[in-house]
């Protein structure tokens, strides 16, 4: 929501070209907010965007569940990449697979 708030009051995609970048460990409250999250990133987001990267950190402590919830109605999307982040050394990997999308 505050994405959206920021592209509409300061970012007009007729601007700017508009890159979000979201990490996490990839644990969401609910499968609401979930729902919620994949609404607002297929409607609201995404036809103003140039890229969507999210990037899933391992978590000890979770599931991890969200990139495979973002995987069936983004995946195919070519504004969209995913990324799993295994570990520190893995980052670097997770920039050039965002960054070379070529969008």
């Amino acid at each position: 929501r505050v994405c959206r708030r920021l592209i509409a009051e300061r970012f007009p995609p007729s601007d700017w070209n508009i890159y979000l970048f979201q990490f996490s460990d990839g644990d969401n409250w609910s499968q609401g907010d979930t729902a919620e999250c994949i609404r607002i990133l297929q409607e609201d987001l995404l036809p103003q965007l140039n890229l969507f990267a999210y990037g899933q950190v391992e978590s000890p402590y979770g599931s991890g569940q969200y990139i495979h919830d973002l995987e069936e109605p983004l995946g195919n999307d070519e504004r969209v990449v995913l990324s799993v982040i295994e570990d520190r050394q893995s980052i670097p990997r997770a920039i050039k697979e965002f960054l070379s999308t070529g969008r």
